[in-house]
């Protein structure tokens, strides 16, 4: 990528031209090259260069593109630890200083790395809290694929890893994208070994927490299968998260009844959890029962006799459970419902439709060729 250069000018004349503007900004550098070469005179240039993000001059921004330029020349060896000190005088400006420009610098640096250079790491991170701190992370690429590349690429250790995955998960939690949010997270979890899953505790509480409080999170199965929550078994958090997965209504009251305090340090919502229970537990019946009784409804889902009906609606409207209401026998006719759980029972039953499928379409195949003995 091209990066815009300050000056076409030598390197040298460059650095003393950046030297020279930033002093006149007020900072305490000297105008004269360093000794030791550009890498010297740039360290002393990004150390010097908080009053330029300060400005609001227009020549700002080619002024630190040129310092971006200059980085991005220089051998790789000697890359790494000024990137860094760039990175971080980019991340630490005061909020409302020129957001704008500092994302497309740590951009401009970012894209005109070579991709396999394990310093993009810390770029990017940048960028995420940059992007973060001003609602716009919408701009920053964050999609899982790309990430899990990112991360072979850069040959990225353990430690590392979890921080990145982390990092995205928090910016796009910030941003309201709940569901790539829950997507990173649970490859966050899945990344740890039985060996370290203890570690991953406060991920696991988070992840846990933020699923449940999701109105738009209704399938939970898969979370008990991630090494770090089985590390909470016996917890109350894990047995809250059990009963979301597969019990009834009754047994969320009961919980709550005995643990209401601690629902409530949890910052669930105690109405919100009762109306998710509902869900849950009628996409559990609808599975059970083709019909199910109104009189039924209200008992196992804790309705008044008027609430039916637009329970009934609404939970058509989630795509969980497929069904029609008969108002004259006061009853719910059940066409399809999602499971909530997804195991061995259930791919048998996947099993056994595939099959008896599988077996029409070889009768069909057989009385076509009967009728027609050419085809």
């Amino acid at each position: 990528m091209s990066v815009p250069a300050f000056i076409d000018i030598t390197e040298e004349d460059q650095a003393s031209e950046l030297r020279a503007y930033i002093k006149a900004k007020g900072a305490e550098i000297s105008e004269e090259n360093s000794e030791g070469g550009l890498h010297v005179d740039l360290a002393q240039i990004i150390e010097a260069c908080d009053v330029c993000l300060k400005d609001d001059d227009k020549e700002v921004e080619s002024v630190m593109n040129s310092i971006v330029s200059l980085l991005l020349i220089l051998e790789a060896e000697k890359q790494e630890t000024l990137i860094e000190s760039l990175c971080e005088k980019l991340v630490k400006s005061r909020e409302g200083e020129r957001p704008s420009l500092r994302m497309q610098l740590l951009s401009n640096l970012f894209h005109g790395m070579d991709e396999t250079a394990p310093v993009r790491y810390t770029v990017y991170c940048s960028l995420i809290k940059v992007a973060t701190t001003c609602n716009a992370i919408a701009f920053i690429p964050t999609d899982l694929d790309q990430v899990r590349k990112w991360i072979t690429d850069w040959n990225l250790n353990t430690e590392k890893k979890h921080t990145l995955l982390r990092l995205v998960y928090e910016a796009l939690v910030e941003c309201k994208k709940s569901e790539a949010a829950a997507k990173v997270m649970v490859e966050l979890l899945g990344s740890y070994t039985e060996d370290n899953a203890s570690q991953a505790r406060v991920d696991a509480h988070r992840c846990i927490v933020r699923a449940l409080k999701d109105p738009n999170t209704f399938l939970l199965d898969h979370l008990l299968a991630l090494k770090p929550v089985r590390f909470l078994e016996g917890e109350l958090l894990h047995d809250l998260l059990t009963i979301f997965v597969s019990a009834k209504l009754a047994a969320y009251v009961k919980f709550y009844q005995c643990n209401k305090d601690f629902i409530d340090s949890l910052g669930l919502n105690h109405e919100q959890n009762m109306a998710k229970m509902r869900l849950l537990t009628f996409m559990g019946m609808a599975v059970e029962f083709k019909e199910i009784s109104f009189d039924t409804m209200q008992q196992e889902l804790q309705l008044e006799e008027d609430q039916v009906e637009a329970f009934v609606i609404d939970a058509v409207r989630t795509k969980m459970v497929y069904c029609k209401i008969d108002q004259t026998q006061r009853k719910v006719i059940v066409s399809h419902s999602t499971h909530r759980t997804f195991g061995k029972q259930q791919w048998q039953q996947l099993y056994d439709s595939l099959s008896s499928w599988k077996g029409n379409l070889a009768t069909v195949k057989t009385s076509l060729q009967t009728l027609s003995p050419s085809a």
